[in-house]
């Protein structure tokens, strides 16, 4: 009898299936007494009644929230605080009419204020932006500008690949560091899964500071996991800054071979809003290392000369607001004529949607532009899952097809602007780290649009009696797409 175990096997099934059960069950209590948004709660339960074993896993993978909590604690950095300080003394000036506003700026004034209270971000005027509509541009000008670095280089992405593009960073990186410059490196662990030891270790043994954001490595790692840091930063000598949709990558100037071209925004800033987006590498850095960045070399004096006006806002688990869908939610629902959105994953949260649809309802101009062809699969559904909704309530909507759309961009009464690393999706409003330029200037605002209604012309507009014909199939993979979204 103790030669054959056929016995146990019943009483072996019955308890882990019990022990499974009693898990899943904590665990849909655990996710009804976080108080998320119904979407987001209601999607997990789902996920783990219809799937749950994988359910499960992905929960433990994706689902857990650390928002504010201490795993991602600034304390000690005396950068923030210091902008902290200054912030609030710009908005109590701009309470008091003390605080003279560009006229751009004045006409949404309220998202001036929403941006210094919810993420203590500084209006900077003395500012010149160049936009660089493609990889090849970016490429160029970023490099050429690290070339230039005397005293400092720093940069974070969310994305390198060991490509030529890859190689030809690596080799600058290499070069300015034994010429004595400071280089520090932030990557994101996951991002950056591929890169591989021998291309580290390269940077490392010529000088070059790299340090991985949250690395995901056993055990610790089922709560890292889900919070990637999807910022591009770059900040050369505290001077010049570059920040937008491009990572480091031949596909951001090559291409998608099933695909085509890629194309995407990146912005380069020289002035005042520099000092800004050191401060949000700045705050990563410390985060990383307990390491503070400070001095003149790192944040050199603010002119507030004359020039475009500029808020950089950094938002993540690490902010007490979500405060880049705070500001996309305030510039929708208070827009009186037009806005314009390019998004390469069009998966927004509710608040947004009801936004998009009120403003189309009340009369403005809402066009979304996104991609036909997208470069992975669940995210082109779920972005198509949103169409017939936005286009019942008269918001127009025009598919890429002159390959893939990856910018992220609204603009909004010819006057605000906003670009930067945020999709306009659940995960980068509530789960990444991202960073955004939030412009109020109209010829800054013009130029954007000029490259919008030229991106318009190589799309098609969906009209809603053509989607409403589009095959059962095709609804299927959105409606079962639709249920993740809040998810992925």
């Amino acid at each position: 009898m103790w030669g054959n175990w056929n016995f146990l096997q019943p009483s072996i099934w019955g308890v882990v299936s019990l022990l499974f059960l009693i898990t899943s069950v904590a665990i849909a209590f655990i996710v009804v007494s976080e108080n998320r948004s119904p979407y987001k709660t209601a999607a997990w339960i789902l996920a783990l009644v219809l799937l749950p074993v994988v359910g499960l896993v992905f929960y433990l993978f994706f689902g857990q929230e650390y928002r504010k909590n201490k795993m991602f604690s600034r304390r000690g950095l005396r950068t923030l605080g210091r902008f902290r300080t200054l912030t609030n003394r710009q908005l109590r000036k701009l309470q008091k009419n003390e605080f003279h506003l560009p006229e751009a700026a004045r006409e949404k004034e309220t998202i001036v204020k929403l941006l210094m209270s919810n993420s203590h971000s500084l209006l900077t005027t003395g500012n010149r932006l160049t936009i660089l509509n493609n990889g090849e541009k970016t490429f160029r000008a970023l490099f050429n500008a690290m070339e230039q670095a005397r005293h400092h280089i720093h940069l974070e992405y969310y994305i390198i690949d060991e490509d030529e593009t890859g190689h030809q960073l690596k080799e600058i990186l290499m070069r300015k560091a034994r010429a004595g410059v400071e280089v520090r490196l932030i990557i994101d662990d996951v991002g950056c899964w591929d890169l591989s030891r021998r291309y580290l270790r390269d940077l490392k043994e010529a000088g070059v500071d790299v340090r991985p954001f949250m690395e995901v490595r056993f055990p610790r790692f089922t709560h890292r996991v889900n919070y990637r840091n999807h910022r591009k930063i770059v900040v050369i000598d505290g001077h010049t800054g570059f920040t937008g949709g491009i990572n480091i990558a031949d596909r951001y100037r090559k291409g998608i071979r099933h695909i085509g071209p890629w194309r995407d925004t990146h912005l380069e800033i020289s002035g005042d809003a520099v000092v800004s987006l050191q401060a949000v590498f700045a705050a990563d850095w410390y985060f990383i290392c307990r390491e503070n960045l400070s001095g003149p070399a790192y944040f050199p004096p603010m002119t507030m000369d004359p020039g475009t006006a500029v808020q950089i806002s950094a938002s993540g688990p690490d902010s007490d607001w979500e405060s880049i869908g705070q500001a996309f939610f305030k510039a929708i629902a208070g827009a009186q004529r037009e806005i314009a959105v390019v998004t390469p994953y069009l998966m927004p949260p509710p608040s947004i949607v009801m936004a998009l649809k009120t403003a189309a309802l009340g009369g403005v101009d809402v066009k979304i532009l996104i991609p036909e062809f997208s470069d992975a699969l669940i995210p082109k559904w779920c972005s198509f899952s949103f169409v017939e909704d936005l286009l019942e309530a008269g918001v127009r909507i025009f598919f890429y097809q002159k390959g893939f759309i990856h910018s992220k961009l609204i603009m909004v009464d010819g006057v605000f602007s906003s670009l930067g690393t945020a999709n306009l999706d659940f995960r980068s409003l509530e789960t990444n780290f991202e960073v955004n330029a939030f412009v109020y200037d109209a010829q800054f605002n013009r130029q954007l649009m000029a490259y919008f209604r030229h991106d318009l012309h190589h799309s098609r507009e969906i009209l809603l009696p053509e989607w409403k014909r589009r095959p059962w199939s095709d609804r299927l993979k959105e409606s079962l797409a639709h249920l993740i979204s809040p998810m992925y």
